[in-house]
């Protein structure tokens, strides 16, 4: 019965870690870019009473055995990337990446990656996130530009007034051997680990890399319905888990009662 007890405490840890990520997705369903996570769990390491193929003392075998499991643990909380939706924005500078692929960014000299592309102008012209981080390689917006072109290919092309092309450049996605190695750090960026792998630099639509869509937006991947299903599961097995806790203690009681 204490067994019991312990497994099924590690199973309401279990449980509250699970509902703290989908908390965090929910919060986050209208978050541009954001990837919604998922917890993985597994079991722990089982106490054998009885190994199964054993031999018996008749000379047969033992055909099952019996093992008791301690609970569960944990293991990642991953991200998942998968295709958010997209909204029309009409504005020049937001992005939207159809397909793999990440943006660029440099904050205080580290490089970071995003797939938020709702980007702005700072007074000197170089297009940036919200919070001032500058888009990788730089681009400045003359101060003659009226109207900004960006093509699926990443190519960005400034005009005057006259409709005259008076600067261009290319903005190149970056893609990783595994994604979900990825480091979350908030403000929709990620950072690059040893289980990511190094950023490869890409042309948008070549070798498997994403397009970009001017004046779209790619909204959080979260499906709230699936979200809140997940929750209601969740909350289920953390009360099937305190009730094995009730149960057990009410064992102990009774066999703590009982007299000679």
């Amino acid at each position: 019965m204490i067994r019991g007890m312990w497994a099924a405490a590690t199973g309401m840890g279990a449980q509250q870690l699970r509902l703290d990520v989908i908390s965090n997705n929910l919060a986050n369903v209208n978050t541009t870019g954001f990837k919604k996570s998922r917890a993985e769990f597994e079991d722990l390491i089982y106490q054998t009473l009885k190994q199964p193929g054993g031999e018996l003392a008749g000379g047969g075998q033992v055909p099952s055995g019996i093992q008791v499991g301690m609970g569960v643990r944990p293991v990642s909380v991953e991200k998942m990337f998968s295709q958010g939706d997209y909204v029309h924005t009409e504005n020049e500078l937001d992005m939207a990446i159809e397909g793999r692929g990440f943006f660029k960014i440099l904050n205080n000299g580290v490089e970071y990656y995003s797939r938020a592309g709702s980007f702005k102008m700072d007074k000197d012209g170089y297009i940036t996130t919200a919070n001032g981080d500058r888009l990788q390689p730089e681009f400045s917006i003359p101060n003659q530009t009226v109207t900004i072109t960006i093509d699926s290919g990443g190519k960005i092309t400034c005009f005057d007034s006259d409709n005259t092309p008076i600067s261009s450049g290319s903005i190149p996605l970056y893609t990783f051997p595994n994604e979900a190695g990825l480091s979350s750090v908030g403000r929709n960026l990620f950072q690059v680990t040893e289980a990511s792998g190094d950023a490869i630099e890409g042309e948008p639509g070549l070798e498997g890399v994403g397009t970009i869509a001017q004046g779209y937006l790619e909204m959080s991947n979260v499906n709230v319905v699936e979200e809140m299903v997940n929750m209601i599961i969740t909350q289920r097995a953390y009360e099937l888990n305190s009730k094995a806790i009730q149960t057990a203690d009410d064992m102990l009681q009774r066999a703590n009662n009982l007299k000679a």
